[in-house]
């Protein structure tokens, strides 16, 4: 099969700090070492990891770093990694809005982008006008567009205000408009970016759809960007996990969510950046099955788990302690409450509560997050830390034991 992109040895460096400070004497100590002298450019060696939690020496950070990897025609790439990995950037580059430090892309065929709401559309034109400039920019005729644009406008659902300035468009309705002329202007790659998830859950499904039958049925190449690992697994074929800029791993699409869960957490503490807190709770100490590390090989004792959350806190009565577990991709399986047994929680000055949670019968080995929360019910929450805790669980003989059903429609986990 022939190959769609190539990325050779891409690298981008940027300069942290205020534009234009400083640049002038940069460019011509860079213009003077590399057209007088002959040498490399003094900037490329100076540059940072781009590490965004960790303040550096230096003025200048890698973006990217030495990117080397093949698409092949057809294919559906997922690129995934954390905020300030990499992929919007490595996007842009082959969309051709930025220029790489160093490296080349081939690519073969037009290329489609959907990078930004509204990347490509100028605010003052309608949603029609808006339509044939993309067209033209892709290097098709009136004539091609013309037959598309019914299709295009149907898809994207915004026939009412199609001849309304984009300017007053909601960005859900800017992002309709911008994957719907992306995906159907017959471009030979198609790149999405994270912006779909501003669209409703209906367009979603709608437009990931739309992305299978283009590489699927039409044999395009999509590279497709974002955070929701169900999409990723349910679109694309391989995968590619950033980190810092560097690629860390390329293979299949479930080898990659798992290397993109699992890393840099070995190090982390359970109770570590929680989403929630509160001043009349301190919480100390979260120990699963013997361990703070927020990534843990879970082996079930009898088929059941140790729980013990430490702390202190200042009159806070009817709470409860809660703990959800979730699939890779998010969904919410089972839940435990620490009141189901014992009833609502008064806590004021040092606490410890203990549990041994009975795991449900038919769950098979895999990899669990667990969110963590301790709250008043309907009220008011006190502390939060959510996918605090990835759990490898290993297979175990069941144990006996009914599982109780509760309103949301999780499996409610009793205590020993």
């Amino acid at each position: 099969m022939a190959t769609a992109i190539e990325f050779n040895n891409i690298s981008k460096i940027y300069r942290l700090g205020l534009v234009g400070t400083g640049t002038l004497a940069h460019d011509l100590k860079r213009w003077w070492t590399i057209n007088m002298r002959g040498k490399e450019d003094p900037y490329l060696t100076i540059g940072e990891t781009n590490d965004r939690s960790t303040k550096g020496e230096s003025e200048y950070v890698w973006a990217l770093r030495d990117i080397d990897f093949k698409v092949e025609q057809g294919d559906v790439v997922g690129i995934i990694g954390k905020n300030g990995a990499g992929k919007s950037t490595l996007l842009k580059i082959l969309s051709k809005v930025t220029a790489p430090t160093t490296g080349t892309i081939r690519a073969r065929g037009r290329i489609g982008s959907l990078l930004e709401v509204g990347t490509g559309f100028h605010p003052e034109m309608t949603g029609r006008e808006n339509i044939y400039m993309n067209g033209a920019i892709l290097g098709m005729t009136k004539a091609e567009i013309t037959k598309k644009l019914d299709e295009i406008v149907d898809f994207s659902g915004c026939e009412r205000y199609i001849d309304t300035p984009v300017k007053r468009y909601s960005s859900g309705m800017m992002v309709r408009l911008g994957f719907a002329v992306a995906a159907h202007l017959d471009p030979e790659i198609l790149v999405v970016d994270e912006v779909l998830a501003v669209g409703d859950a209906e367009f979603q499904k709608k437009a990931i759809g739309k992305m299978q039958d283009v590489s699927r049925g039409e044999g395009r190449t999509v590279l497709f960007v974002s955070h929701n690992m169900a999409a990723v697994r349910n679109l694309c074929k391989t995968g590619i996990v950033l980190h810092n800029g560097s690629v860390v791993f390329s293979g299949t699409t479930d080898q990659a969510i798992e290397k993109y869960l699992s890393n840099d957490r070995l190090k982390d503490q359970i109770i570590d950046n929680p989403a929630k807190t509160h001043p009349r709770l301190n919480v100390q100490k979260i120990l699963i099955n013997g361990t703070s590390l927020s990534n843990s090989t879970l082996t079930p004792t009898n088929g059941a788990l140790d729980v013990l959350i430490e702390g202190d806190a200042e009159k806070i009565s009817n709470a409860d302690a809660s703990l959800i577990f979730r699939n890779n991709d998010g969904a919410a399986l089972a839940r435990f409450s620490f009141s189901d047994k014992r009833g609502l929680l008064n806590l004021d000055g040092h606490f410890c509560l203990s549990a041994k949670i009975k795991l449900p019968p038919n769950m098979h080995a895999g990899r669990l997050k667990v969110d963590i929360a301790i709250h008043q019910p309907n009220v008011e929450f006190y502390f939060v830390a959510r996918e605090c805790c990835m759990l490898e669980v290993e297979g175990y003989t069941p144990v006996t034991g009914q599982l109780q059903p509760i309103s949301s429609g999780l499996l409610s986990l009793a205590e020993e």
